[in-house]
């Protein structure tokens, strides 16, 4: 199967789990599973949440994010080829404090 997120529509969600402005997310979902390519503008972020039934891997291809993991220590710099794990029962947040959109893969998984 080919996932073809160059051809997909991009929706925004505004303030995607009591975030800062909007989530823009291509997903491919199925069976509880999805592949997202999301995007913050400066100043987005996704809001601090916890994964109750599922977990998330999160890959950073360009600009720089910031990171509250579970035990609520933020990362100021997630850079282009890192990468971040939530597992499930974990929580945390990811914002865009750069001057450039931050571009990443996410995965979830249901466990």
């Amino acid at each position: 199967m080919i996932i073809d997120f160059l051809n997909m529509t991009e929706d925004a969600k505004p303030n995607f789990k009591g975030g800062e402005k909007a989530y823009n997310v291509k997903m491919f979902n199925t069976d509880g599973n999805k592949i997202m390519r999301g995007r913050l503008v400066p100043g987005a972020s996704i809001g601090f949440h916890t994964h109750t039934e599922d977990q998330e891997v999160i890959y950073i291809l360009e600009g720089e994010g910031s990171l509250v993991d579970a035990e609520g220590n933020v990362l100021d710099k997630v850079l282009p080829g890192q990468a971040t794990l939530c597992p499930k029962g974990e929580s945390h947040s990811l914002a865009n404090r750069g001057d450039s959109d931050l571009l990443f893969f996410a995965v979830v998984t249901s466990v």
